[in-house]
């Protein structure tokens, strides 16, 4: 190990403060810090962590073989989602960190949670050679684990390379999935075998009542309401309630036995984590099952794209397509204005059927 050391003044608070504890002090802090081969930024790797208990040299480490990326300025007046070059790029952003809730999108940055403004800074500084101390100390474990999945995906789906992060928690490891880290406890690195493996997430989906709404109403980009005649679903993850989903019968004339989606939303803490697609999944595959077909439309591009993309969904021929439908709609759902303005967005709009089609 190589030692650190920093000279503070010996003013008489200082003396007095470490009188009573016999603590004899000279001025002079001295710290060890673990020999530290650092992997060098050549392309050959996406994410390298360094981990360890707080105080063992995590920070001097990152700072001097990869420096520490600053924290992006948020102004107050606007929202988050201002902050980009255009709102494409912003959702992109916001998606590979697990931010997908558009009213927190629409918020400026002073006023989200401490999981959201994780999340929003992540968003803005994330790119290759970036480096990140202290992470996810500021947010709950959950947060911290949801946002490390989203965040390698993403890292390795863009071939980003040479992202480092520095941390004191140990459980973003399987979520993280690093190509390399070093333990600053042992000073060594850990084998690589234990860092690409994480536990499967089993999600229970269960009936539920419409009260159950009231919890995840306001994290849904559409109006707060719910049609009472809709089938509601709870979905939790270890008997913590993370999603929830409602599917309704659509009346056609030329469609037999046709539902559709009605609400599908993962609270924010558990964003990132693909469970909202498996919501969806489940029940496609529930009224398949039910001898129905099942029809979805969104306009959240992560949830349309991964549609587009899978098997177990058809486009329909109004994917992609400006929704004019809205114009003739009979729904009392919205008034005039909405629905005018909904008819000029275009949306994604896809059939469930399976792995058996």
């Amino acid at each position: 190990m190589k030692q650190k050391s920093v000279t503070v003044e010996l003013d008489h608070i200082l003396k007095n403060a470490c009188e009573p504890f016999d603590y004899s002090f000279d001025g002079t802090s001295v710290f060890q810090v673990p020999n530290f081969n650092a992997p060098e930024r050549d392309g050959s790797w996406s994410i390298g962590l360094i981990v360890g208990p707080s105080g063992s040299g995590k920070t001097i480490l990152l700072t001097e073989n990869y420096g520490i990326t600053q924290f992006p300025n948020w102004n107050p007046n606007k929202a988050i989602v201002s902050h980009f070059e255009n709102h494409e790029y912003a959702v992109e952003c916001f998606s590979s960190v697990g931010l997908n809730s558009v009213p927190s999108w629409c918020r400026p940055f002073h006023v989200l949670s401490n999981g959201e403004q994780f999340r929003a800074n992540m968003a803005r500084m994330l790119s290759s050679n970036s480096s990140f101390d202290e992470f996810t100390s500021v947010v709950d474990r959950t947060v911290a684990k949801s946002c490390s999945h989203a965040i390698q995906r993403h890292i390795r789906k863009n071939s980003i390379t040479g992202v480092v992060f520095s941390t004191c928690h140990y459980d973003v490891l399987e979520w993280l999935q690093p190509d390399w880290c070093f333990d600053t406890l042992t000073g060594a690195m850990l084998p690589r075998g234990c860092l690409q493996c994480r536990k499967p997430i089993f999600i229970t989906i269960e009936p539920c009542s419409k009260s159950w709404w009231n919890i995840f109403k306001h994290h849904h980009y559409l109006n707060s309401e719910i049609n009472p005649s809709s089938e509601m679903f709870l979905a939790t993850w270890d008997g913590i309630p993370v999603g929830f989903s409602a599917c309704i019968a659509m009346p056609s004339g030329t469609l037999k036995n046709a539902w559709r989606g009605h609400r599908t939303v993962v609270l924010p803490d558990y964003q990132g984590l693909g469970i909202g697609m498996r919501i969806s999944n489940w029940m496609g595959e529930r009224c398949i099952s039910l001898g129905r077909r099942y029809f979805s439309k969104t306009a959240h591009p992560r949830m349309g794209e991964y549609r587009d993309s899978s098997l177990l969904w058809k486009p329909t021929s109004k994917n992609h397509n400006s929704r004019k439908d809205m114009m003739n709609s009979k729904s009392n759902d919205y008034n005039g204005m909405k629905k005018t303005k909904r008819a000029n967005k275009w949306s994604y709009s896809h059939e469930y059927i399976g792995e058996n089609k």
